[in-house]
């Protein structure tokens, strides 16, 4: 999948397009195993069966990326979820913004599955990550969703409570980094008030330190199920 995106360095800002080769979801990403009980419990109370471990990583077609502004789904039953996304370039990683949008109906049935079933929405800004990795900790997540005519705060955590996407990268390759072309997303914290969907999604990610943030938003269109 070609995407085309403005990167941000402390030294220098361009804009290019790369074409992804390999798309991985990191799963049950968790730092701490309370919240990874929390997103468990909260999945399960619509249906998604434990995982075998934690993290999982789960390959998913590249053709599924998006940065389109609307999001076509089959049916009522796909929600967002923020995420860091963590871009492998020739010159270094980058850090980026994304939505693992998901079919919660499918993955009662089985999450791989479902991680295939919806398009995931990504930014079209990126950050150096070793501009951010040595403050990561002091990033922040949040998501807004428009539910029922209201825009209400759907997630909000430092990114504290997730692995570092060094960690998420190191248990997946056993390497410090990734292959050029591969495009990482690195978990999502709990949603505030549960998993339910919407008619539109925001998302950021707030760099308090360098006092900057990324932001991307869709919105959603579900076709009916006709049976």
């Amino acid at each position: 999948m070609f995407l085309q995106f403005e990167r941000i360095a402390r030294d220098r800002t361009d804009r290019v397009g790369l074409e992804i080769d390999a798309l991985i979801i990191a799963g049950w990403a968790g730092r701490d195993s309370a919240a990874i009980e929390h997103h468990i419990e909260e999945l399960a109370a619509i249906g998604v069966p434990r995982p075998s471990t934690t993290p999982l990583y789960y390959r998913v077609a590249a053709q599924t990326l998006t940065q389109a502004s609307r999001l076509v789904v089959l049916g009522p039953d796909t929600s967002g979820e923020v995420e860091p996304v963590v871009v492998a370039m020739a010159d270094g990683l980058w850090i980026g913004l994304g939505s693992d949008h998901t079919d919660r109906k499918a993955e009662a049935a089985g999450i791989a599955l479902s991680k295939q079933l919806c398009g995931k929405p990504v930014g079209t800004r990126l950050w150096s990550y070793a501009d951010v990795e040595g403050h990561w900790d002091e990033l922040i997540l949040r998501s807004w969703a428009s539910i029922a005519g209201e825009r209400v705060l759907y997630q909000e955590s430092p990114v504290s409570s997730l692995r570092t996407p060094r960690d998420l990268i190191r248990k997946h390759t056993g390497a410090d980094t990734l292959p050029p072309g591969t495009l990482m997303f690195c978990g999502t914290p709990g949603a505030i008030g549960g998993i339910r969907p919407a008619a539109r999604f925001e998302m950021e990610l707030q760099d308090p330190v360098l006092q900057r943030s990324l932001t991307h938003s869709y919105e959603i269109e579900a076709l009916p199920v006709i049976s």
